[in-house]
């Protein structure tokens, strides 16, 4: 149940900040920057948490999902577990995001695809710190 609270907060929260940060480069805000428009920026996301937290607690928990699917499987480690999790939110968010707007391209789908490849890795390496069993290790006899 750990798993899917911390997949349930940290990737709609990540996953938003992220994906606000990539519209605002995609559409050329960030030509000019100064310190007004970077506190703009936070204001837009403060007012726009709640929306993404609609629309991301659905992914965010079928990626926990994942994440729990893979800790059973005892050959697969935790690294690699982390590393096939964000495989996979980088292909769903990717997909799901990179046919926006008028610009299509590589950097498009590199960018929108870390919208999912970082929180997804990231809730899965805290699910293996808090809510993973400790399992005891067994002494080599002599």
């Amino acid at each position: 149940m750990k798993r899917y609270v911390i997949f349930g907060i940290i990737c709609p929260l990540i996953g938003g900040f992220l994906l606000l940060f990539v519209t605002t480069y995609q559409s050329g805000y960030w030509d000019q920057t100064s310190l007004a428009e970077v506190k703009k920026l936070f204001v837009v996301f403060a007012k726009t948490l709640q929306y993404a937290y609609l629309f991301g607690i659905v992914p965010s928990l079928m990626m926990g999902a994942i994440d729990d699917i893979l800790c059973q499987v005892k050959r697969i480690g935790p690294v690699a577990r982390m590393l096939i999790v964000g495989v996979v939110a980088f292909a769903a968010a990717s997909l799901l995001y990179s046919s926006r707007g008028p610009d299509s391209g590589v950097l498009q789908y590199v960018l929108y695809g870390l919208v999912g490849l970082v929180p997804g890795t990231l809730s899965s390496w805290l699910a293996h710190v808090y809510a993973d069993e400790r399992r005891p290790v067994a002494k080599a006899e002599s």
